[in-house]
């Protein structure tokens, strides 16, 4: 028998996230999870699944980037950046099966008790695994319909042994595909910094000032973000993450056959359709800043439904955590002059510890005047 759903209404119980609402039967969503009117998404009411207007990426063909079509390719993926700050990257190379696995241990994660899940919380921002739910669950006005779970995962040796060790294969098909984004995040940024005329494809146009800032992304920090978003009985009220903006140089998102995921584009909230094993590539805070905001980093939110769950591994990557990041010196002149100021990590910790984060503020507070 469910409990009372008032029960489910304290603050500690929230706290616990919304998998353990969902699995003792919430049918009314708490007050905490309500949106003030104007930050609701408009669901289409016919058909509650689907929102109103949905949009086909730019497709990256990662084949076609690796061969004699390279030069059209970085067209492409530089107007994809400068339009959306997205795109879909198909035949990327990582294998199905590492994709595959990775969304099931994840799904056989979330689907454990959640005293065994509830192992992992900690308000620790630092720490190499946190689960939690909504964004910042000690600090939100109005919390989201999302649990997660981040995982550190740079150096791989060093936060290995304080993942999850259930279920059994979770840490090794984790550790597989940490593995294999970060190959595909390090192909991705030097086409990134070819299309910006700041690496060279071939050994003649490559300088030692080249291979250095490849270095430093090889070195650079990796963050695992495993998204539980599931059913919700008022789905019109609610979203499972606010609009925002990546922290960081790029993302690679590997999301479930659930639509969820919208993006802004001029001025209008659209949909992205999933595309079965393709990841979904976004321009984060880092790289528009980087590219002196030539490449934009775009407001997405996540909206959820009444009857699916959805699940989704976001993999964050940039230059090391301890590493300054301001606009590359090769595209600043008189034209283009400097747009940002340097952060680094700790500016933004700091910065999402003492406010909400809320829309792109941070990189607003970057910006020079």
């Amino acid at each position: 028998m469910c409990p009372p759903a008032m029960a489910l209404t304290n603050d500690d119980e929230l706290q616990k996230g919304v998998k353990h609402l969902f699995e003792n039967g919430v049918s009314k969503l708490p007050n905490k999870y309500i949106l003030p009117v104007s930050d609701r998404p408009k669901v289409d009411k016919e058909h509650p699944n689907a929102a109103k207007s949905s949009l086909k990426l730019p497709v990256i063909d990662f084949g076609e980037l690796q061969g004699p079509n390279r030069s059209q390719v970085l067209n492409s993926l530089s107007s994809a950046c400068e339009e959306y700050g997205f795109f879909q990257v198909v035949n990327h190379s990582i294998p199905i099966e590492a994709i595959r696995s990775m969304i099931d241990v994840s799904t056989r994660f979330f689907g454990l008790p959640y005293e065994e899940r509830a192992k992992y919380m900690s308000s620790d921002m630092t720490s190499p695994v946190r689960y939690g739910t909504s964004l910042n669950q000690r600090k939100d006005s109005v919390f989201c319909w999302r649990d997660f779970l981040k995982l550190v995962c740079h150096p791989l040796s060093d936060v290995l042994p304080h993942w999850p060790s259930c279920p059994m294969d979770f840490r090794e098909v984790a550790a597989t595909y940490a593995r294999e984004t970060k190959w595909l995040f390090i192909r991705i940024t030097e086409a990134i910094l070819e299309s910006l005329g700041l690496w060279g494809a071939t050994t003649e146009e490559k300088t030692e000032e080249d291979d250095e800032i490849l270095k430093q992304f090889h070195d650079g920090s990796q963050l695992m973000v495993v998204n539980c978003f599931p059913p919700c009985p008022e789905p019109d009220l609610t979203l499972g993450m606010p609009p925002h903006s990546d922290y960081g140089f790029l993302t690679l998102l590997l999301q479930d056959e659930v639509e969820g995921l919208q993006i802004q584009y001029k001025g209008k909230w659209i949909t992205v359709e999933p595309m079965p094993n393709s990841f979904v590539v976004n321009v984060g805070d880092h790289l528009e800043i980087f590219s002196n905001g030539r490449y934009k980093s775009v407001l997405h939110r996540v909206f959820v439904n009444p009857a699916k769950p959805r699940l989704s591994v976001a993999s964050l990557h940039s230059l090391p955590f301890n590493c300054m990041v301001g606009p590359s010196p090769k595209l600043i002149d008189q034209v283009n002059p400097r747009r940002y100021k340097d952060t680094d990590f700790a500016t933004f910790l700091e910065y999402i510890s003492s406010c909400e984060p809320k829309k792109k503020n941070f990189l607003e507070s970057r910006k020079l005047t």
